[in-house]
């Protein structure tokens, strides 16, 4: 069985239950307008589906919110301060772990909002999403009274709230192979996780209410990745059992 036929077929199941199949669309490490950008822009603006660019403040360029003015598809959300490793040899990257002091995280972090807020005004919403998906937990408790309502990272979230008043909404498919030469894992690999997630809420064997989330790095994507992509978009949103989100709807914003 292809990886195509499987989800179909997981779709399927949804629509008999008549249940529909939430997902959602991030990207990240953008920071200036690019042809990889306009690619998947292009590509969710053909589809009519919702991105959510995570954009990196400190490295950000005006020629960014340009380029995402001509598409009524994407909004901004908060990757990080400037994507830089503090963490200590030895440990897994990290911009936002616990090697640091909070407040000094914090101040980083608050500067980015104020600078993306400047920058894209409405368009922006104050979901964090720290870089290589990991954020200290001293640091979580902090994130909403500095303005932040959402947090956005890697796999089955264990609960609705990361800490009191920030609510989190994962991304569970990542293409992308970072240790084996950032390649392109295939069609297949990738859907296979895309149909377990989708398996597991239908199933309630995890968070049936988290939309299921494709992770996307523009910068990273070879024409195969593209190609998924655009597959994906294009086979989900004919499929009734399927709704693509936003990311202010994903997280329940106002």
């Amino acid at each position: 069985m292809t990886g195509w036929v499987a989800l179909e077929g997981e779709l399927d199941r949804w629509h008999a239950q008549g249940q529909v199949a939430t997902l959602w669309l991030r990207d990240d490490d953008a920071c200036r307008d690019t042809p990889a950008l306009r690619r998947l822009l292009m590509a969710a603006h053909a589809h009519a589906v919702p991105v959510a660019i995570a954009a990196i403040p400190a490295t950000l360029e005006a020629t960014l919110a340009g380029a995402l003015s001509r598409f009524d598809e994407a909004m901004v959300v908060q990757h990080g301060y400037a994507h830089r490793n503090h963490a200590s040899e030895g440990e897994r990257s990290a911009e936002l772990g616990d090697d640091r002091d909070v407040d000094v995280r914090l101040h980083e972090l608050r500067d980015g909002c104020e600078r993306l807020r400047s920058e894209f005004g409405d368009r922006f919403l104050p979901v964090l999403v720290p870089p290589w998906n990991r954020a200290g937990d001293a640091l979580l408790p902090s994130l909403a009274s500095a303005g932040f309502a959402g947090l956005s990272r890697f796999g089955p979230r264990p609960a609705i709230e990361a800490a009191p008043g920030l609510r989190q909404v994962n991304t569970h498919v990542d293409p992308i192979a970072w240790r084996r030469d950032r390649a392109f894992i295939g069609a297949d690999a990738a859907l296979e996780r895309l149909v377990a997630h989708l398996g597991g809420r239908r199933e309630r064997t995890c968070d049936a209410a988290e939309p299921s989330g494709l992770l996307t790095h523009h910068l990273a994507f070879d024409d195969a990745a593209w190609d998924f992509v655009d597959a994906l978009l294009a086979r989900t949103c004919r499929h009734p059992a399927a709704a693509w989100l936003d990311v202010a709807r994903a997280f329940a914003l106002p």
